[in-house]
């Protein structure tokens, strides 16, 4: 499999904050790495969460790919014992280049969405996905070893803006998340000019007048789409509906300069 090479070559390596000494951040650089990130998507995605994978032709079992990933960098997470060096693989990020989403024909965003209005940012941006951590490491120290990574690299690529999509699980087909969707667009949605449509719809029901009305307390946002809201992100539009991964995906950006300014010197290493 060929990796991807970038524009600006940034340091393949990272020192994890004095918080999190037992994790090693670095990215790929071989053909046994990106597997290696492939496997623990694949356990994550279809053993864990059910999703119904369509690899390449000749994927060999147990990994999830797909045509992206051979233009991706892939970020990778590894716990570190202080005798024996890192071991498993157990947090991992990809990402786009506007570079190489060129040489792809696209962004996979573009497939769940019309990106058109994104036009003039594209130059700019880099695109986040295949997003997925161990289940015995979701205390929140893996998230945030991968988003200082992600930081350093859109500062090693002088790239101002990250568009990607969250997802939701439909286990009650949907209602949650559009409930969620309904809060979430009246104070984290973007300006008109930079919405956009997906190509296949979540059914919404009509907006309910407040979440007093429902029998049910108002859905939680997943921490992921919290931490990215919380940094600074904005919704895109409403969410489009993944039949394979059976998920309510949705359309977000960060743009640096609104990154909130308590993030801003630990991720991006630029002064409030």
């Amino acid at each position: 499999m060929h990796i991807a090479s970038s524009q600006a070559q940034p340091d393949r390596s990272f020192t994890s904050p004095a918080a999190m000494p037992a994790l090693e951040t670095r990215w790929a650089d071989c053909e046994d790495d990106v597997r290696d990130a492939q496997r623990l998507r694949f356990r994550v995605f279809a053993l864990e969460m059910g999703a119904h994978l369509t690899p390449p032709e000749g994927t060999p079992p147990g990994l999830d790919a797909d045509r992206f990933d051979s233009y991706c960098d892939h970020l990778l997470v590894r716990s570190v014992d202080p005798v024996n060096g890192p071991g498993p693989l157990i947090g991992t990020y990809r990402v786009l280049t506007p570079g190489a989403a060129r040489r792809a024909g696209g962004f996979y965003t573009d497939t769940e969405f019309d990106l058109s209005p994104l036009a003039p940012l594209r130059g700019n941006a880099l695109e986040l996905g295949r997003s997925c951590v161990d289940a015995d490491w979701r205390s929140g120290s893996v998230i945030m070893a991968l988003w200082a990574a992600l930081g350093q690299y859109m500062v090693d690529h002088a790239l101002d803006t990250m568009i990607g999509c969250a997802s939701i699980g439909l286990d009650d087909q949907g209602a949650s998340a559009a409930r969620l969707w309904h809060r979430l667009c009246r104070t984290h949605l973007v300006e008109e000019r930079w919405r956009v449509e997906p190509r296949i719809a979540l059914p919404l029901d009509a907006e309910p007048d407040s979440d007093a009305d429902s029998d049910t307390p108002p859905p939680a946002a997943p921490p992921l789409i919290k931490g990215y809201l919380r940094c600074g992100a904005r919704l895109l539009g409403p969410p489009a509906l993944d039949v394979a991964f059976n998920t309510a995906d949705l359309p977000l950006m960060l743009r640096v300069d609104d990154v909130a300014p308590r993030y801003r010197q630990h991720f991006f290493g630029m002064a409030s």
